[in-house]
């Protein structure tokens, strides 16, 4: 493969290959050097990347060469070349682009712009919404005396205080095809796109439309898709139509507009996610006239998180609701018959609608055109304690799975540890290099009333010790935010609180047998005789202590002193 260069070729009769420099080919020689070249190209794919240099090459074929011949052109604008540009509202370049939209993305920009006021930040996603909290499309949204606040957005906390499940208004953002032209850079956002490759070494993205756009730095925060249970998916269209996975705004509102249309709902998952949901729709049961049933494989609600005794009071709580809970469920087949859903698990039970609660798969489609390991353990992308894939490449929330320094390798999908790791992620891309020390915590509410917040690995395979007390009635997720003023408890939290915060000096009453209400309580999950996890039930604005207890990873002679710390105790 040659190229003729500035040289006139008929009258000098001298062939330039400006790949090598290599000049003065003739015969033999020539025939050698093409082989040579053609080889370079298939056994390496640096070389298509090399001639891009070139403003122009058109291939040219003869019986006895192939060769490239170089032509000038006016200005590289004037290119044969799609541009980007011909995608309306698509930048070409972003010094930092964050693909996802979710609350990962939008904590790395808060945190770039916090430490390069002038950053221009790219956010890419797949939604057509502007970036928002989930939580309370599983929580509050569901307990809302407005009949419009799925349309609106806008809900009442447990403190009876108003806000909207956007982080930002619309005046926040800048056009994206404004980005480059602002003075003082900002946050866009480009909705309704998906990256569909990346191109590491040229730091560039594409997008579905076909669009390019160029990087400095990028976060992957792609999060996750609601898994589905085989069954499911193999049994028909009329089944799939007739099921929610529950995982976004436009799932909210479809599944609000459903309860009020069907008479019976079956959700499938005793996790989190099902129990809140279980709750949501008990919660709305008897003024709908809608039958709400919850099955799982579990012994009781949360069996996978809580200890039995626990979970088991659990269960008894989400059936005070409404619910018809149904334990050691194993769903087997599911067949649409005579307008129903046919749900068989030992017997056969039918209902109108399925919703299937039953995990996240962490989205990695990147993970090929990216040359990015996926963690055959815990799925998602393998990355560093700082977060890092590999040159310009960061990964955080639900699609991360990092090296705890702690803990070991893990990765978490809930909002706290997309907070954390979005403005981890967020200073490193900004050079702080830091590595992820600090523990997130999760919450869930079984409406205003019971709530429990977790933090570490909490797993009920491990050992437990409880700790419980007689609750007050400030001790209830409802008190809890009008204290804290906020209904992501997460906001509030900071480490420095854990300092302040002294053990009490009165003595624990005796523990409290399982037939008790157990009102409010701290329930140590250990290994190792070393606490690892730690779940407050119905005990609010203590996380920096149970923070503090796994970061300095001891033994305890003795729990009940440790409980002291977060003074249950108090009237």
């Amino acid at each position: 493969i040659m190229i003729k260069g500035s040289y006139d070729l008929a009258k000098k009769n001298i062939i330039l290959c400006i790949w090598c420099n290599e000049t003065c080919l003739r015969g033999l020689r020539l025939k050698k050097h093409i082989i040579f070249h053609i080889l370079y190209i298939i056994v390496s794919p640096l070389c298509p990347a090399f001639l891009k240099r070139f403003d122009f090459y058109k291939a040219h074929r003869s019986e006895k060469q192939i060769f490239f011949m170089h032509q000038e052109l006016p200005a590289p604008a004037a290119e044969p070349v799609e541009s980007t540009a011909a995608h309306s509202g698509v930048p070409e370049h972003a010094p930092y682009l964050l693909i996802g939209g979710g609350t990962a993305s939008f904590a790395a920009a808060r945190s770039i712009r916090a430490r390069d006021p002038g950053a221009r930040v790219l956010i890419v996603t797949e939604e057509s919404e502007l970036p928002y909290m989930r939580p309370p499309l599983s929580k509050e949204l569901w307990f809302s005396d407005d009949p419009k606040a799925t349309e609106t957005l806008h809900f009442k906390q447990w403190n009876g205080k108003e806000r909207s499940i956007y982080f930002q208004p619309p005046s926040f953002y800048v056009s994206p095809a404004d980005l480059a032209k602002v003075e003082n850079g900002g946050v866009a956002v480009l909705t309704g796109r998906k990256v569909v490759h990346m191109d590491v070494r040229g730091n560039k993205v594409k997008l579905s439309d076909g669009a390019e756009i160029s990087y400095e730095k990028c976060l992957i925060a792609t999060g996750g898709v609601p898994r589905n249970l085989q069954v499911i998916d193999r049994a028909g269209e009329e089944v799939t139509k007739r099921t929610t996975l529950f995982r976004k705004i436009e799932d909210l509102r479809s599944l609000e507009k459903i309860s009020r249309e069907v008479k019976s709902i079956t959700i499938i998952g005793g996790g989190f996610l099902g129990s809140e949901l279980a709750c949501a729709l008990g919660h709305r049961s008897t003024d709908l006239g809608l039958e709400v049933i919850q099955m799982f494989p579990e012994k009781g609600n949360m069996g996978k998180v809580l200890p039995e005794y626990l979970s088991n009071w659990t269960t008894e709580k989400v059936r005070k609701e409404g619910v018809n809970i149904i334990m050691d469920a194993v769903v087997k087949n599911v067949s649409y018959k005579n307008d129903k859903l046919e749900i068989k698990l030992k017997d056969g039970r039918l209902t109108d609608h399925i919703v299937a609660a039953v995990g996240l798969e962490p989205s990695v489609e990147l993970a090929k055109s990216a040359g990015l390991e996926v963690d055959s353990d815990f799925g998602g992308y393998r990355v560093n304690a700082e977060l890092q894939a590999r040159a310009n490449i960061w990964v955080a929330g639900d699609a991360a799975c990092f090296y705890d320094i702690k803990l070991g390798r893990r990765r978490v999908e809930h909002h706290d540890h997309a907070v954390v790791s979005g403005r981890l992620a967020g200073e490193n891309m900004t050079g702080a290099s830091k590595p992820y020390w600090h523990q997130s915590m999760f919450w869930s509410d079984l409406g205003p009333d019971v709530g429990y917040e977790a933090i570490g690995i909490v797993d009920s395979s491990l050992p437990t010790v409880g700790v419980f007390a007689k609750a007050t009635a400030k001790d209830t997720p409802k008190a809890a935010t009008e204290q804290s003023g906020t209904g992501i408890r997460s906001e509030s939290e900071t480490e420095a609180v854990a300092g302040t915060l002294k053990a009490e000096t009165t003595a624990p009453p005796p523990p409290i047998q399982q037939e008790e209400d157990y009102g409010k309580g701290v329930i140590f999950y250990l290994r190792d005789n070393v606490v690892v996890g730690i779940v407050l039930w119905n005990v609010f604005n203590r996380m920096p202590i149970a923070r503090k207890i796994i970061k300095d990873g001891e033994q305890h002679a003795d729990l009940n002193e440790v409980a002291k710390l977060f003074n249950i105790h108090e009237d």
